[in-house]
């Protein structure tokens, strides 16, 4: 009985930490402010700290907290400031939102279904069990911590590429002025 509680405690604080990662999501999309942004990002990466506790990897855990909102949301915050305001004319969503949102509810669709379903065990079985929190956090850990790394080195890229393209329109403005 104890056990059956507990594993619904735990699937409970999984969905609440995967729709409160969900909904800070969405209010990044949604939020005008930079930093209403920021914190939207901060909360669902706290949120998905959470989420890496429940699977049981609490060195992932403790890095999400101390690496991605500590370290980078600093960064991310430096370089919110080095922005210039946008203008009261410039549109506020981009054209490829639609695209990104057909991708939102393709990728929300095959989680759904494989949840639903019941994911595929290691063996390659279909119907053999489903979803199991201790079998995701070890193979995390064992086939796909190379990725959540690599994600870390593309996040870092893009901050890279956003502050040259910066610095380049700020120095085709000042060209444009003076000469």
């Amino acid at each position: 009985m104890i056990d059956f509680l507990l594993l619904n405690l735990e699937v409970l604080m999984l969905l609440g930490f995967g729709f409160g990662a969900l909904a800070s999501a969405v209010l990044m999309l949604v939020l005008r402010q930079p930093m209403r942004v920021a914190m939207a990002l901060i909360t669902t990466m706290v949120f998905l700290a959470g989420i890496y506790g429940l699977l049981g990897v609490h060195v992932i855990a403790v890095f999400q907290v101390l690496i991605y909102v500590g370290a980078v949301m600093v960064f991310m915050v430096y370089v919110i400031l080095l922005l210039e305001l946008r203008e009261a004319g410039a549109p506020i969503w981009s054209r490829s939102l639609v695209f990104g949102l057909i991708g939102f509810a393709l990728l929300l669709t095959f989680i759904v279904t494989s949840v639903w379903r019941g994911l595929p065990s290691a063996s390659g079985d279909a119907a053999s069990k489903a979803f199991n929190i201790a079998n995701f956090s070890s193979s995390f850990l064992h086939d796909y911590w190379l990725h959540f790394e690599l994600t870390s080195v593309l996040l870092l890229v893009a901050v890279v590429a956003a502050l040259a393209i910066i610095k380049v329109s700020r120095r085709a403005d000042a060209q444009a002025r003076h000469g």
